[in-house]
């Protein structure tokens, strides 16, 4: 009588990895059935496939009648790590493949929290671009939760963020390149522009604040209420920094952000900060890795880029 685990090797296909991949990189059977060509019963088919051939489930369904998933259990989780490395050889043999002086693709996907990227990513990544001009970069910004969903299942080389729950950080590493803290920004013609207001005058005029569940939010509300504060219901909320930006310039909405999301409008005058103490405020920025993941030339030549631009955001961050 066979073991399981010789079961398991005997009828184990790529299909099946592949399913696995695709599923926790979506998030959603129907998105991963169209990625990978098939029907939504015959992902759903090689899935149960797998969990029978491992013995445990893999997934957490969501509501039934839906086709989103809430994540993977402790075994998906496991087993997608090493389904990760046989695909991603698997590619790499494929590029071996190619003729010598072929074409061979080099990408990096990078995710970036909003209030991070526009500060810490171009500078690194136009001195990346000068020294490997063949490589093909793509940015992706979201909330962290997510940018660590798709760095854990492979789905980004790197993630320039935060730490997180626990849960959240299982094979994961963090590297701390800088922390900053919050900063209160206006249009430069804001009545409250020279001053040293209180946070109770600041209060008088419309919030720009992040979403909640993030961590400037979490800050945001953390420094009201220190003060015996809290915040109003009129506030705008918004991650995307363009909006927030273009709604302080035009108005005298004051916006609670982490320093370097406004770095450059700030250097050039567009927009200016306020005389409030923010201590206590700071956060932590860092870069965000798979510990499995496979060694690249590519990405560590980001990695002591961004490094060295961290290094830049922290001197910026102490003035």
């Amino acid at each position: 009588m066979p073991s399981s685990v010789e079961a398991y090797l005997r009828n184990i296909q790529l299909r099946h990895l592949r399913c696995l991949v695709a599923v926790a990189q979506e998030r959603h059977l129907a998105r991963a059935a169209e990625r990978l060509a098939l029907s939504q019963p015959a992902v759903s088919k090689t899935l149960a496939e797998l969990e029978a051939l491992v013995g445990e489930r893999l997934v957490e369904r969501g509501q039934p009648g839906r086709r989103g998933i809430q994540g993977l259990s402790v075994a998906g989780e496991r087993l997608l790590a090493h389904a990760l490395r046989v695909i991603e050889a698997l590619d790499h043999s494929a590029q071996a493949l190619l003729p010598e002086g072929g074409l061979r693709l080099r990408r990096l996907r990078i995710g970036a929290l909003p209030s991070v990227g526009p500060s810490l990513l171009p500078p690194a990544l136009a001195a990346l671009r000068e020294r490997l001009p063949d490589l093909q970069l793509q940015v992706h910004t979201g909330a962290n939760a997510a940018l660590l969903d798709a760095l854990r299942s492979g789905d980004l080389d790197l993630v320039a963020g935060r730490m997180s729950d626990p849960q959240l950080m299982v094979g994961l590493t963090f590297e701390l390149l800088y922390t900053e803290p919050l900063a209160l920004v206006v249009r430069p013609g804001h009545p409250l522009r020279g001053t040293t207001p209180s946070a109770q005058e600041v209060l008088r005029f419309p919030l720009v604040i992040y979403g909640e569940g993030t961590i400037p939010r979490h800050h945001t509300e953390s420094f009201l209420s220190s003060m015996g504060l809290g915040l109003p219901g009129n506030v705008t909320q918004t991650l995307d920094l363009a909006v927030a930006r273009g709604l302080v310039a035009r108005s005298d909405a004051v916006w609670f952000t982490p320093l370097g999301a406004a770095s450059d409008e700030l250097a050039s005058g567009t927009l200016a900060k306020l005389k409030l103490d923010m201590t206590g405020t700071e956060e932590p920025v860092g870069l965000l890795l798979r510990i499995d993941a496979e060694p690249s030339a590519e990405r560590q030549a980001l990695i002591q880029l961004l490094r060295e631009q961290g290094a830049r955001q922290s001197r910026v961050a102490r003035r």
